[in-house]
């Protein structure tokens, strides 16, 4: 199956580590175009490439990688999805200016962001409605990005938690997180395992489990 991953920051780019120390070949992209990943792909080698964005779009599994507020202009613009696996990697977080006096009524100012009000909704249910036919799995969002590209550590390996409701496409994700060196753990369908491993308040959410 082909891979696309629609971001290049902390997620995307160490997703895209991971996924090249095992020689998992995938296309990564970003809003600034494939010139602004030259130093990215010159590090991880030959089987990650660079693309547009439309081209990471295509893939058989496309992770999206970007920050929330970017998704309703950047989702609007693609293609069809027909039915294939999306995986929501995102998080309804708003990162705050750090020169911006902190809101004494924000539980979050301290680590540098605001919980976005989404109406009682959960977010994986707000991401699936703005890519429509997709099969969306939610996965690769409840660690802080620096830890991802250590698939092992403390002499076990990391684990990825995923949902969806849809089972062939969980179990290919299940699949891509254990070929990239992860242990992979089922929470169920969007509406439990989403908002379990939801940042920032998810029962889950910045736990680092490890597998023995």
């Amino acid at each position: 199956m082909s891979i696309g991953i629609i971001g290049s920051g902390g997620l995307g780019a160490n997703v895209a580590r991971v996924l090249a120390k095992k020689g998992i070949s995938a296309t990564i992209s970003n809003s600034r175009g494939p010139a602004s990943l030259a130093a990215l792909i010159a590090e991880v080698g030959p089987s990650i490439k660079a693309g547009t964005v439309a081209e990471a779009a295509i893939a058989d599994i496309v992770l999206v990688a970007v920050r929330w507020e970017s998704l309703p202009e950047l989702l609007s613009g693609m293609p069809a999805w027909n039915g294939r696996i999306v995986i929501d990697g995102t998080n309804p977080v708003e990162f705050l200016d750090p020169n911006a006096p902190k809101d004494p009524t924000n539980p979050l100012a301290d680590w540098g962001i605001k919980a976005i009000d989404l109406g009682g909704k959960h977010s994986s249910a707000v991401f699936s409605e703005m890519v429509p036919g997709a099969r969306v799995v939610k996965a690769l969002n409840h660690l802080d990005v620096n830890v991802l590209a250590q698939t092992e550590a403390s002499g076990g390996t990391r684990v990825q938690f995923y949902s969806g409701d849809d089972a062939a496409a969980k179990a290919d994700v299940r699949k891509l997180l254990e070929a990239a060196g992860y242990f992979a753990v089922d929470l169920g369908t969007l509406d439990v395992g989403g908002p379990l491993a939801q940042l920032p308040f998810g029962p889950l959410a910045a736990i680092n489990f490890i597998k023995f």
